[in-house]
C-alpha cells in the first residue's frame, strides 16, 4: 500500500468526494474513485468516508493505493525492445513493425513485451505501462509510455497543449513539392469504415507539414511535421494529395503497392524517427531519435539504385 494524501481547495468546497477525487487525483476516474472509498481505503481525519460526502474545502484527504494489480499478459514472448530513454517516469522505445501497441487476442503487444521487460509500472492501478499515443501496427520508431499516473497525466496534457513534436520519415511514389503543407476535415470513410478520408465534411481537422529529404527517379523521401495525431493521418492525406505511402496495402495506389522499394520492404514505409516531449519528471525538453530499422534501409538501397 502506498499513501497518498491531497489538499483540498477552499474553491472546492461543496463538491462531492467522488468526484473531486477522480478529478483530482492522476489515475482515478469516477468508479476506481469509488471502489477506493467503499474499500475504506479513503479518510478524511482519520475517519472512512462514503462516495457521497459533500467536502467543506481546507481538509486532507488520505488515501492509501493498493499496490498495481498484474494482469495475465497473452504474450510475453516477442522481440527485446530497444530503449531510447527510460527513467522513473517514463519508457521511450523504438517500436519494431509488425506489433500491436495495446494487446489485441493472443498476439505480442508493446505494452505486454513492455511490462515484462522493463518493470515496474503503476497505472491505473495496473502494473503495465501508460499508453500516452500509439503507432500504427506497421509504423516503426519512438513511441513514450508512462511508468506513473501522475507521468501519464503530464505527458497527456503535454499532447493536448501541442507541446510535442513529432517527426516520421516516409517513402512516397511521385515527385512532391520540396515542402508542403495539408489540411483539412478528418473522418471516417463512409463507404469503406476500415478507412479514414479528407474528401468528406468533418469538424474534426488534420493537419501536417512535410519536406523532401531525399529525391529519386519516381519517388521521395519525405519528413513529416504532424499537428495533430489522426489514425492513420499521414498515410491518408499523402494519399489524397497524390504522393502514396510505399507499401501502403490500405491507402496506397498497386503502383505504390508493387514498387520494388516496396517489396524490398514489406510494409508501410513509415517510420517516426524522433519524438521530443517535456520530461514529466523535471519539465525540461527531452528528445530522442530512432535509427532507421534494417528494411527501411533495404528499401532506401533499392532507391538509390544499390
Amino acid at each position: 500500500m502506498a499513501q497518498q494524501k491531497v489538499q483540498v481547495p477552499r474553491e472546492a468546497a461543496g463538491e462531492r468526494l467522488d468526484r473531486f477525487l477522480a478529478k483530482q487525483v492522476p489515475g482515478l476516474n469516477l468508479e476506481r474513485a469509488r471502489a477506493l472509498i467503499d474499500s475504506g481505503a479513503v479518510r478524511i481525519r482519520g475517519k472512512q468516508c462514503q462516495p457521497t460526502r459533500k467536502l467543506w474545502g481546507g481538509e486532507e484527504i488520505e488515501i492509501e493505493r493498493p499496490e498495481p494489480r498484474v494482469t495475465p499478459a497473452p504474450s510475453a514472448e516477442g522481440p527485446v525492445l530497444p530503449v531510447l530513454h527510460d527513467d522513473a517516469a517514463l519508457v521511450i522505445v523504438n517500436k519494431p513493425p509488425g506489433i500491436v501497441v495495446e494487446p489485441e487476442g493472443r498476439a505480442a503487444s508493446v505494452v505486454g513485451l513492455l511490462a515484462a521487460q522493463r518493470p515496474p509500472f503503476n497505472v491505473e492501478g495496473l502494473a503495465q505501462p501508460g499508453v500516452v499515443h500509439r503507432l500504427d501496427r506497421e509504423t516503426s520508431g519512438c513511441l513514450a509510455f508512462a511508468r506513473t499516473d501522475v507521468a501519464a497525466a503530464a505527458l497527456l496534457r503535454a499532447f493536448q497543449e501541442k507541446r510535442v513534436d513529432k517527426r516520421y520519415w516516409t517513402l512516397v511514389l511521385g515527385h512532391p513539392p520540396e515542402q508542403g503543407r495539408l489540411e483539412g476535415p478528418y473522418a471516417r470513410n463512409p463507404e469503406d469504415p476500415r478507412r479514414f478520408t479528407t474528401r468528406v465534411p468533418s469538424a474534426r481537422r488534420a493537419a501536417l507539414s512535410f519536406q523532401v529529404r531525399e529525391r529519386f527517379a519516381d519517388a521521395a523521401l519525405l519528413e513529416v511535421d504532424l499537428d495533430t495525431g489522426r489514425t492513420h493521418q499521414i498515410r491518408v492525406q499523402l494519399s489524397e494529395a497524390g504522393f502514396p505511402v510505399l507499401a501502403d496495402s490500405l491507402y496506397g495506389t498497386e503502383a505504390a503497392r508493387t514498387h520494388a522499394a516496396a517489396r524490398a520492404l514489406g510494409r508501410q514505409a513509415l517510420h517516426a524517427f524522433t519524438l521530443e516531449l517535456p520530461s514529466p519528471a523535471t519539465g525540461q525538453p527531452l528528445r530522442v531519435e530512432a535509427p532507421l530499422p534494417e528494411d527501411f534501409q533495404r528499401a532506401l538501397t533499392v532507391l538509390r539504385g544499390g
